[in-house]
């Protein structure tokens, strides 16, 4: 009786596995579509922080670039991509992810917009572990600081104003933190670096085949 009760309540228990296993399965196929278009959506709204939309005319989100560790500058640890926004058959602008890696409390990635002009369209922070009512202003929702970015480019300022005031440059630090603004004016500094470096690339016309540059 005591072998037939465990061969019993194993057999239960096996079924009980198979049935939460495909009701899970189930349930992951039936909002797989859902999520993937809701995570689609939040991304665009990132993007179109940056290009909003009466500046351009395609989707950002199918129009890419594969960028991955190699390229140089970009810090980045995994694959990624460039999106451009185009007007027509022009892109006017490419929004590019970049890593700061030497924020107060670890990591920092960004996405840094770049004009065709070389000018930043804007800057935003996609992830970070900074400490809360310091760091974290570099988060649009927390404060409009990453916003002072806008309009800037390489030759604006020149080179040594790429920097935190307390390091002698223009932009402005956090009260009672400098690390983390001084690990975003570089990471920014960078992007805009690797676009110059790669603009043939980024922009290239339609009669022009991209080529995803490591320089």
């Amino acid at each position: 009786m005591l072998r037939e009760s465990i061969t019993r309540n194993s057999w239960l228990l096996a079924m009980f596995a198979v049935a939460t296993t495909l009701l899970i399965a189930g349930t992951y196929l039936l909002t797989k579509e859902r999520i993937a278009e809701q995570k689609r959506m939040a991304e665009e709204k990132a993007l179109l922080e940056i290009v909003p939309r009466e500046r351009h005319d395609n989707s950002m989100l199918d129009d890419i670039i594969p960028v991955g560790p190699e390229s140089r500058g970009l810090n980045l640890t995994e694959n990624k991509r460039i999106y451009r926004a185009r007007r027509g058959d022009v892109v006017i602008a490419a929004i590019i992810p970049v890593r700061a890696p030497d924020g107060y409390t670890g990591d920092i990635d960004l996405i840094v917009g770049v004009n065709a002009d070389g000018s930043v369209a804007g800057v935003r922070a996609l992830s970070h572990k900074e400490t809360p009512g310091l760091g974290d202003k570099v988060d649009i929702r927390k404060s409009n600081w990453i916003l002072g970015f806008d309009g800037h480019s390489l030759d604006n300022p020149a080179p040594a104003g790429w920097a935190v005031k307390k390091d002698k440059g223009v932009f402005d630090q956090f009260t009672g933190a400098t690390i983390t603004p001084r690990a975003v004016v570089a990471a920014t500094l960078r992007a805009l670096q690797y676009a110059q470096a790669n603009s043939k690339t980024l922009f290239a016309q339609p009669d022009e085949t991209p080529v995803a540059g490591g320089n």
